[in-house]
């Protein structure tokens, strides 16, 4: 399935949270990442896990690296990581944004990604105020995505979360390089920050997945990125009468193989195709108690379509990941 975008998660995961989702978690953590590392192995959840990086910060003065501090400590996470082998979790780099980062700290990020054949998330074009300042900034590149580019840090590796401003241009880049986004709409919304064209992003062929980011956002719940990237779409077309809505089946795919491309593990997961781990909700739509009702008999498509808008984690009696049966939680 696709892969949700989780901010500072120094916890176990909640039953509703672990229900809510099958696929792969990309948390933004602090430091002390260790733990998170082992739950997520130990709870069967696949992980790509990354140690924030930031060495320009002025607003929470308690955590603020320097650029050697933040390079040191992101080598040893990585190491300390591949070498326990986890099947299913990954680190992967993680700049916070370009606002938090030198160019220096950025360039080294790159490289170390490089190296290790890894994984970049961060942060693009989220509001307008904050593509302003990266230009102020970064004065010498030509747009805010252009910064990841030439600090090697957009690679068909790379997940950029929101991307709600981006230029059809930066778009062409995200493209040729095979970079990603996700697409975060309650956050995006909560925030003010701005609405994300997808029909416009998919016109551009780029990867793109679903994601929560639930330090903007205020739910962990996969089923709420698919109706609120719904209402997201459904604004741009009160806004543009010519914007054709995405269809339920459209965000239904950016929530399963669209988010498992987005982090290039479509080789893997996604959908149901032979070869490919099984990661899987079984569903149970007459869940006693439930939020459904039915009535009569209905096709699977309508029944699919009741439970993307009125489901929730009462529907959702199993969860399997690569195979192996993570909810119900055996202790």
């Amino acid at each position: 399935m696709s892969c949700s975008e989780w901010m500072h998660t120094e916890r176990s995961l909640s039953l509703e949270e672990a229900q809510s989702w099958t696929g792969c978690l990309r948390p933004l953590d602090s430091v002390r990442v260790t733990s998170l590392n082992w739950q997520n192995n130990d709870f069967g959840q696949r992980a790509l896990v990354g140690k924030v990086c930031m060495d320009t910060n002025d607003s929470v003065k308690h955590y603020k690296e320097t650029k050697q501090e933040s390079q040191e400590e992101t080598c040893r996470f990585i190491q300390e990581l591949l070498k326990r082998q986890y099947p299913l979790v990954r680190p992967v780099v993680t700049p916070r944004f370009a606002l938090s980062c030198t160019g220096a700290l950025l360039g080294h990020l790159g490289e170390i990604a490089k190296k290790h054949k890894l994984h970049i998330q961060s942060h693009v074009s989220e509001n307008i105020e904050e593509v302003k300042l990266v230009k102020e900034l970064f004065p010498e590149f030509e747009s805010y995505t252009d910064v990841y580019l030439k600090h090697n840090l957009l690679t068909d590796k790379t997940v950029m979360a929101h991307g709600c401003h981006l230029s059809d241009e930066e778009l062409v880049l995200f493209k040729e390089t095979g970079a990603s986004l996700s697409h975060c709409p309650n956050s995006n919304i909560s925030l003010c920050s701005g609405f994300l064209n997808v029909r416009n992003v998919l016109k551009h062929q780029v990867k793109l997945g679903l994601g929560t980011d639930v330090a903007g956002g205020y739910s962990a719940s996969m089923l709420d990125a698919v109706r609120r990237a719904r209402d997201t779409s459904k604004v741009l077309t009160i806004q543009n009468p010519e914007h054709e809505t995405l269809t339920f089946e459209e965000v239904f795919r950016l929530a399963t193989l669209g988010g498992s491309q987005a982090l290039s593990l479509d080789d893997k997961t996604g959908n149901f195709e032979v070869g490919k781990d099984f990661d899987a909700l079984r569903v149970n739509v007459a869940a006693p108690g439930g939020p459904m009702d039915l009535i009569q008999s209905e096709e699977p498509k309508i029944i699919l379509e009741k439970f993307l808008n009125l489901g929730d984690d009462r529907n959702i009696a199993e969860v399997y990941v690569a195979g192996r049966k993570v909810v119900p939680f055996k202790e």
